[in-house]
Formats: C-alpha cells, structure tokens, sequence
C-alpha cells in the first residue's frame, strides 16, 4: 500500500511548526534531520537482529527481556524523545499478540512504519474480543492448551514480541535466523517459519 502524500495545506504547517520550533531553539536543522533519517531507517529488520540475538545469546536476552530501550541501544538505535520499548517473552505455554486499541501506537524505531493492517479498526477491535480467529485468518493456529494474551501498545509505553525459536535452527547464524522474522512476527500475528528463511 502506497503512503499518501501530504497535502499542500499540511506541508506548509510543518514547515511553520519547524520554523518556530528552531527560532525559539527548541530543536535544531540538524537535530530534526538527524531524526528524520533515523525514522526513514527505521523497519522491521532492526527488531529481527535483536531477536535473532536474543536466540543465541542468552545475556543478550535477559537484557533485552529487562529493558527493550537498552538493548536496542546496543544496535546503536536511540530511543531518545520515544516511549519506552517493552519485549514481550513467548513460550509454548503464553503467546503474546500486540495491538493499539486506541490508535496506532507501534515501535517505529524498531520496527519501521506500522502496516495497514495493523492500524485497521477491523484489526484493532477483533484482535481484543477474538484474539485466536483473527491469528487463524493470518494461518497462524495457537494449540488450544496455548493462553493468548492480548498486549495493549499506547503513547506510553510500545511493544514488540520475542517469539519462540523455531525448531531445526540450531547452528544458524543471526542473519539467517533474522531472516525468519517480519512485522508480523514481531508483533505476534504470525510465528517464525523456517520455510520463509529457505525462501528469502
């Protein structure tokens, strides 16, 4: 889905709100395009290194299970004027799925601009009131004896999920572990699949 341009209405206003924020030096020229690079970087491939980090190195894991900010910081990503970012642990007994009920509330810096999906209101109402049939429409089936829990993501605080490795990784390297890895994934909708490696 292509991004919408800003219209020429909404240009001018951003143009202006820079204007004054730099005049009263509250940011500067360079400091507002430092940002702006940072969030054209910014997508989901910073999330699936940090996880396929966390899959082969246990202190790695603990420090990003502590404090998902921190360890981001360690790929060099700041989070400096962001919400916190917190990582939600999967096991075979707890799957996590991570929705904004409100908004679209999402860890950009990590994951990159939110899909269209993610934003939907179709999305955000039936991942609270029926979290495992709207996993079974993405294919991705949770065992009945799994518990779901629903992550709200808000202006506070953003959410990402550590999924469970997949079996038959063992030895892999971390790019071929990232590779197993997208938005979906990150935030819970879909499970890791060796197949999506092989086909990358």
């Amino acid at each position: 889905m292509a991004a919408r341009e800003p219209s020429a209405a909404h240009v001018v206003l951003l143009e202006k709100l820079i204007g004054a924020l730099t005049a009263k030096g509250i940011l500067t020229e360079a400091e507002i395009a430092a940002k702006k690079s940072a969030t054209e970087k910014a997508s989901p491939e910073t999330g699936a290194r940090m996880v396929a980090r966390a899959w082969t190195n246990p202190e790695f894991r603990a420090r990003l299970l502590a404090d998902g900010t921190a360890a981001a910081e360690e790929f060099g990503i700041s989070l400096a004027g962001n919400p916190p970012l917190g990582v939600l642990e999967d096991t075979p007994a707890l799957h996590h799925l991570v929705v904004c009920t409100l908004c679209s509330c999402y860890p950009r810096v990590v994951l990159g601009f939110p899909p269209h999906w993610y934003k939907s209101t179709a999305y955000r109402a039936r991942a609270v009131r029926d979290p495992r049939g709207v996993l079974a429409e993405w294919g991705t089936m949770i065992p009945a004896g799994t518990q779901i829990r629903v992550v709200d993501s808000t202006a506070d605080y953003r959410w990402m999920v550590l999924p469970v490795r997949p079996e038959g990784t063992e030895g892999w390297s971390e790019d071929q572990l990232a590779a197993l890895l997208g938005a979906e994934e990150l935030v819970g909708v879909a499970l890791p699949k060796v197949a999506r490696a092989q086909a990358a």
